[in-house]
């Protein structure tokens, strides 16, 4: 698999804390906005430049995460893996950077209650090996629950807001790849299963197209659950993709909460474990 063509995109960034971007912002994009006490003032040390790598979320609910929800309540249980970093950023709905803290899709994927997701366990996970050392993650929250594809098809509202956050996050760093989970709500139909691999095809293509990243790595979830009767359809078509920087996690076998369809806290630990490895192993460089 060819490895990704690094753009050179850096920022600065003080010692602790998250870098202030204003000044790279393009005349037409979203004002970007940082907690006061991590803005670069003019009495400031003149910090180093270091890169903030950034990963767009997306897709539905095993990607918003349901992690601990039971019964429409989530049970506030966040396992050391997923715990605030003051290195991992998160880009909120009002286009603010703030440390990730979980429900990451809290803001984002409101009409749901949101628990526990892959993000931070995977962000936690990549954080060591990003270079130069003391580079932060910045992650991107897209996803929405109860989704079908077509929903995030070229100028539909989820499609749109997921290109004009990835963007407004740009101003501050490198997006690295497209984290993917989606397709339980496409195996509710034959039709919308027959016309998934199209359909997903598609969206990778116009993504790159939109973000002007021709290269960018895609990496998507097979399914773990979804109905009976198309599951499998859909998770062959998710498992034959073969384009370019697109890199399939087979999240079948994973845990589930009692509703058989949501991973569990500790799943999602693991998918978010699996997500990095699979950035890792294909799109960084390998460790002697």
């Amino acid at each position: 698999m060819p490895k990704k063509k690094r753009r050179s995109s850096k920022l600065k960034e003080n010692h602790h804390c998250k870098p202030s971007c204003r000044a790279k912002r393009r005349p037409n994009s979203p004002q970007i906005h940082l907690p006061a006490p991590l803005l670069l003032t003019p009495n400031a040390s003149r910090p180093a430049a270091i890169a903030m790598r950034i990963f767009v979320l997306s897709g539905q609910s095993n990607m918003a995460g349901r992690g601990g929800v039971h019964h429409r309540r989530w049970d506030g249980v966040v396992p050391p893996e997923c715990a605030p970093c003051p290195s991992v950023l998160r880009l909120t709905a009002a286009l603010d950077w703030v440390e990730a803290r979980e429900p990451l899709h809290a803001d984002i994927d409101t009409a749901k209650t949101c628990g526990v997701g892959p993000g931070m366990a995977f962000a936690r996970a990549v954080l060591p090996r990003l270079d130069p050392p003391g580079s932060g993650v910045g992650l991107v929250p897209c996803a929405v629950g109860g989704t079908a594809i077509r929903e995030w098809a070229r100028g539909e509202r989820l499609y749109d807001q997921m290109v004009r956050r990835a963007r407004a996050a740009a101003e501050c760093g490198e997006i690295e790849a497209v984290l993917w989970y989606q397709g339980e709500s496409d195996a509710e139909s034959d039709a919308a299963t027959a016309a998934y691999a199209g359909n997903l095809e598609t969206l990778i293509a116009n993504v790159r197209e939109d973000l002007g990243m021709p290269h960018l790595p895609f990496i998507q979830v097979a399914l773990a659950s979804g109905n009976k009767k198309n599951i499998e359809k859909v998770r062959k078509a998710q498992l034959g993709i073969n384009l370019p920087n697109v890199v399939t996690v087979d999240a079948f076998g994973l845990s589930l909460n009692e509703d058989h369809l949501h991973l569990t806290t500790e799943s999602q630990v693991k998918l978010g474990e699996m997500l990095a490895q699979a950035y890792m192993s294909n799109f960084l460089p390998a460790t002697c």
